[in-house]
């Protein structure tokens, strides 16, 4: 990747900082496993799990989106496919607001993954799409029918 290129790809990067509360992990039956805060339950731990558990709790903590307005790894109908997102935040009247796609952390953030969770939104029609790897995290406005790359994450609405 050319320098300019590297510029251009790190501006648009969102600093993650993770809480310092770390998700519960234990091993079950000889996998292991870590508990969902906002699907109140174990799972398998996988890289990409993880990334999603730290978003969560990152949300969570550092931002104030209440749990009980996520919704985690749902299905939703993409034209005549079924797909899963990964994480959804609504906002305090029930409506799609943040749209999150995670990736393991060594999947790079590229231009299919965005389409991805774009897919996904069609018909959410959340405000906001972000992509992390639990690395690096870039977000996205809908702005006059189009996205716009945003710096940082929204405040969670207060109505």
């Amino acid at each position: 990747m050319s320098l300019v290129l590297l510029n251009q790809y790190l501006r648009g990067m969102i600093a993650l900082q993770f809480p310092e509360s770390k998700p519960s992990i234990r091993r079950q039956a000889g996998k292991e496993q870590v508990f969902c805060v906002a699907r109140n339950r174990w799972v398998a731990l996988t890289p990409e799990e993880w990334v999603r558990q730290n978003l969560l709790l990152m949300m969570h903590e550092n931002f104030g989106y209440p749990l009980s307005l996520a919704s985690v790894e749902k299905q939703v109908r993409v034209g005549e496919l079924t797909r899963r997102f990964d994480i959804l935040w609504y906002d305090r009247q029930g409506r799609p607001f943040l749209v999150m796609e995670c990736k393991e952390p060594d999947v790079a953030l590229t231009e299919d993954v965005l389409q991805q969770v774009l897919r996904y939104n069609i018909p959410l029609r959340a405000p906001f799409v972000f992509i992390s790897n639990g690395k690096a995290c870039m977000g996205f406005e809908l702005i006059q029918d189009q996205f716009r790359e945003i710096g940082e994450f929204p405040p969670m609405p207060l109505h």
